[in-house]
């Protein structure tokens, strides 16, 4: 098995709803996959190192900076400190105090999602698709909802009229790339509709309605290289959640992780020069546990919600303790998100 290393995948742009962490029985991991909160006061000696800089700017960070980072520093002990983690929670739960803002999405008496006042302003004008109407019994800052025209029955038709509206509003949506995601009120329901995955978080739903193993397999298989032989073994370990609030945008996401041990020998292989990668993925490291923790502690370059993931790794082997200072209201915030 591998000892003390880390498989790890450098893109800021790697965005999975299924978040899968890779370890040995000598504790390696992978981070590949993938309220409001009251954070503590900055301890005096914590100073992370930041990238958004003008000095460090994003495209130029490469593997020597992550080494570098990495790296024991007397100069920045902040081995005990758990400052850098929580400001990597915040990242994922901006705005929570905008929440008033938003209306319930309601199908069948079930809430489903929250839009936004303003971008329900523009769904007014499609009135054959959308309803809007008055009820306090969704505790609504507005005093109602909206659901969809009772005209519309079946899951094809909704699907297909909603799709419509999201052609027609061109702009409003961007990066949508014909990919649904079911829409329920809550993990293992029963499907109302599909959605564009682009427009999920400006319905404020859940995508969550996936089937996770089939699509760790998947993505193992086309981001990594990774034979369903070892795959299938990947074993589920939790859930982290969180609530980000951004402009229109309410993302209220569910990660489920899986842990997966390796064989020594393996060694992940871009699937790009196949053509049967998304292109999501830019290469893989070995990367002591140790190191990834520090680079997570100290480094705001990384996506946010794999930072959870990774997080939720530590807590569960030992690498952040209760010896820790905020140790319990850290291990709350990575389920910062409704997890129904």
């Amino acid at each position: 098995m591998q000892t003390t290393s880390e498989l790890m995948a450098c893109n800021p742009f790697l965005s999975y709803r299924i978040s899968i962490s890779f370890s040995s029985l000598c504790k390696t991991l992978s981070p590949l996959l993938r309220t409001s909160i009251s954070f503590p006061t900055r301890s005096p000696q914590f100073n992370p190192i930041r990238f958004h800089s003008r000095s460090m700017m994003a495209n130029s960070f490469s593997w020597d900076d992550v080494f570098r980072i990495s790296q024991a520093d007397n100069d920045l002990d902040d081995s005990s400190d758990l400052q850098g983690f929580f400001e990597r929670v915040k990242a994922c739960n901006r705005g929570c105090e905008k929440k008033s803002e938003f209306i319930p999405f309601v199908i069948e008496q079930q809430i489903v999602g929250y839009i936004h006042n303003r971008f329900a302003n523009h769904l007014r004008e499609f009135h054959n698709v959308f309803d809007f109407l008055e009820d306090k019994s969704y505790s609504s800052h507005f005093g109602g909802y909206i659901t969809l025209n009772p005209s519309l029955k079946s899951s094809e038709d909704r699907t297909e009229a909603v799709a419509d509206v999201i052609n027609c509003l061109g702009g409003l949506i961007p990066g949508t790339r014909n990919e649904l995601y079911p829409v329920t009120s809550s993990f293992g329901k029963p499907e109302f509709f599909s959605l564009e995955r682009a427009a999920a978080p400006y319905f404020g739903i859940k995508p969550h309605g996936i089937t996770c193993k089939e699509n760790i397999l998947k993505e193992c298989e086309e981001e990594a290289g990774l034979p369903r032989s070892i795959s299938n073994r990947a074993v589920p370990v939790g859930v982290v959640s969180y609530m980000d609030i951004n402009g229109y945008s309410f993302k209220r996401d569910v990660l489920f992780c899986y842990d997966l041990e390796l064989p020594d020998e393996f060694i992940p292989t871009n699937q790009v020069q196949l053509n049967v990668t998304d292109g999501e993925v830019e290469s893989f490291k070995l990367v002591p546990v140790t190191h990834v923790m520090n680079i997570i502690r100290r480094v705001e370059f990384f996506k946010p919600n794999c930072s959870l993931v990774i997080t939720d790794f530590l807590f569960r082997h030992g690498y952040i303790s209760p010896e820790n200072d905020g140790y319990l209201q850290l291990l709350q915030s990575l389920r910062s998100g409704d997890c129904s």
